[in-house]
């Protein structure tokens, strides 16, 4: 259960420090003498860093062992966040974000590697299924605490409590988190060789298929955290406690389809729970699109859609990664890299998306995450088409 709580621990980290500080770019941009878009480039920097972190730092804790990638990660983490806080300009600011996306990497894609290395078959599915529904809460809860911290605080605040979890994440990693990697397993040659590992990966349709997967589906999460606030507050007029309220009844279906895929899949193939997890998530996006444009959509039956597709969501994650780390198991890191690094270049690609069309509805929103579930349906089919072992 520790080792659970600190691997959860890790994955949330980084959604923290994405949206915690959202609620404070105004102040920030203002302390900073900077503008809008100025402090907005911190959060794409961080981005940024997350998406090279994950691709370097996965298939590196192939090469090295899981622990010592884990630690020192985790304290440059903590470091950064203590300079995001005290940082004197818009430019220190940026450039810190950016390392403290590049090292808070560590934590997602090697906490999944970890997990891929201790547990097997059922037990794989069932550790996915539980950090899936604990991390889940994360970016729901990331700009309610820092909503709730700025109303004392300033901004500079935000990244002290982040640099407080990274300590508390790092004795958890020196007391309960192992080496999952013995010499013996690592792949030979080095770190040279753990990323290549990537490039070999990259070429399996078996694997290049469930990272297809996770990649349209992690947009379309993206689509709806971007979209959802203008909906809600904008369109709907409800107050920000109200539309936390929205968020949060949606984050508790999200963990408990995160929670119920531990026990489907007992019954049911991983393969054949993730694609009735994506069509049925394809189905609560397409009936909003179709409300939408030919009449008006309400609150009710828009919460109502999107709380369908954000459950189904719950079993889609812990689905595909349980496949793809089931068939990338000799290189565990390499393959969380690629799965990571698809979702997060993917979603930052697709959040803008909302803002470029009409806001003057929900259809945007609907319409971009039903093409890209769309798109993940189709994937996942392929995945359960093509399916081979264990690959590198």
């Amino acid at each position: 259960m520790r080792l659970l709580a600190v691997l959860a621990g890790l994955s949330g980290a980084a959604p923290l420090a994405t949206d915690m500080y959202v609620p404070g770019l105004p102040d920030l941009a203002a302390s900073l003498s900077s503008d809008a878009s100025g402090a907005q480039m911190s959060l794409t920097g961080f981005l940024a860093g997350i998406i090279v972190g994950q691709l370097i730092l996965g298939p590196v804790s192939d090469a090295v062992g899981r622990r010592g990638v884990l630690l020192w990660g985790t304290a440059l983490f903590t470091v950064l966040s203590l300079a995001c806080a005290v940082a004197p300009t818009i430019a220190v600011l940026d450039a810190a974000r950016f390392g403290q996306g590049l090292s808070g990497a560590a934590g997602i894609v090697v906490a999944r590697a970890v997990v891929a290395d201790l547990f097997a078959d059922q037990d794989l599915a069932l550790m996915f299924s539980r950090l899936g529904a604990i991390t889940a809460a994360a970016p729901v809860l990331a700009p309610l605490a820092g909503g709730a911290l700025l109303l004392v605080f300033p901004w500079r605040a935000v990244f002290v409590v982040l640099a407080l979890l990274g300590g508390v994440l790092v004795l958890g990693v020196w007391r309960w988190v192992p080496e999952s990697h013995p010499p013996r397993a690592r792949l030979s040659g080095g770190v040279a060789a753990g990323l290549r590992a990537i490039a070999g990966l990259a070429t399996r349709r078996a694997v290049v298929g469930p990272v297809l997967t996770l990649s349209f589906g992690g947009a379309a999460v993206f689509t709806y955290i971007a979209g959802t606030t203008f909906v809600f507050q904008d369109i709907y007029r409800l107050t920000p406690a109200a539309a936390s309220l929205v968020y949060g009844v949606n984050a508790v279906g999200n963990m408990a389809g995160s929670l119920s895929f531990g026990y489907l899949v007992n019954r049911w193939s991983a393969e054949a729970l993730l694609i009735l997890a994506s069509a049925s998530a394809l189905t609560g996006a397409a009936l909003l699109t179709l409300l939408t444009v030919t009449a008006a959509s309400s609150l009710a039956v828009t919460w109502l859609c999107l709380l369908f597709s954000l459950t189904a969501f719950g079993v889609f994650f812990p689905a595909v990664v349980t496949v793809a780390q089931q068939r990338g198991r000799a290189a565990p890191g390499a393959t969380s890299a690629l799965l990571g690094g698809g979702q997060f270049l993917f979603g930052a690609a697709a959040s803008p998306l909302v803002g470029l069309f009409s806001t003057h509805s929900a259809t945007p929103m609907a319409a971009i995450m039903t093409i890209l579930l769309a798109l993940a349906t189709i994937a996942a089919i392929d995945t359960a088409v093509h399916r081979r072992g264990p690959t590198v």
